[in-house]
């Protein structure tokens, strides 16, 4: 266990490879908070659209945060996350949202801000955290990374029956090749390989990976 009072579980990986599920379940099993990093890059993307402004206008977007009332709070196990008093929920799957977010996310402005509103869960809770910096990025120091992979026709696939139309390869490649915390297995992280898994074999898959980094747990 790290020497502090408060720790990080770190899921990372591309989109739809299942880490947002296998999340939800850790902090469900270990009691813990899960944080979906991405629902934060996709609130400032969607309030961006909202006010009209070029998702490649990195000026005018970094004005435009600079004034949001950005909020990121808990409800039960589970984070959220408003502007300007709005929570945010459906609003963030948006299909403009979906198209425009990687490249919001990559503004290097951006993200430290937001790298730094992730880290400050930690000063409240324990979380499960996940995104695609996690462990190289908001919390490099946890020993507790998993990076949660697919194949990507297994992603595309769950995009597809989600009602979602954007390419994984595209996004893959964005997420990937941005200057800017680029996708990557982050040093000390443990691939889980979540194409041919279930929801169950998944999460006990992630639970046996967390208990080999030293997590001590009783489920």
């Amino acid at each position: 266990m790290q020497p502090l009072r408060h720790f990080a579980i770190a899921i990372d990986g591309p989109a739809a490879s299942g880490k947002s599920t296998i999340a939800k379940c850790l902090a469900r099993e270990l009691g813990l908070v899960m944080v979906n990093s991405g629902a934060m890059y996709r609130a400032v993307t969607w309030k961006i659209l909202e006010l009209g402004i070029d998702p490649h206008d990195s000026d005018s977007i970094i004005n435009a945060l600079q004034s949001m009332d950005l909020h990121c709070g808990v409800e039960g196990n589970f984070s959220t996350v408003a502007i300007d008093g709005k929570v945010l929920d459906e609003e963030l799957r948006g299909k403009e949202v979906n198209q425009a977010v990687s490249i919001v996310a990559a503004i290097p402005y951006v993200r430290e801000k937001l790298v730094q509103m992730q880290r400050d869960y930690l000063q409240h809770t324990c979380v499960v955290m996940e995104g695609r910096d996690i462990g190289s990025i908001v919390f490099p120091d946890t020993p507790f990374k998993i990076y949660v992979d697919a194949s990507e026709e297994v992603r595309a696939a769950r995009r597809s029956a989600e009602g979602v139309t954007d390419s994984v390869a595209a996004r893959d490649k964005a997420d990937s090749n941005r200057t800017t915390a680029p996708l990557l297995v982050a040093e000390g992280a443990i691939v889980l390989d979540n194409s041919d898994h279930t929801v169950a074999s998944a999460v006990a898959a992630a639970l046996d990976i967390l208990r080999s980094q030293g997590l001590v747990c009783d489920v």
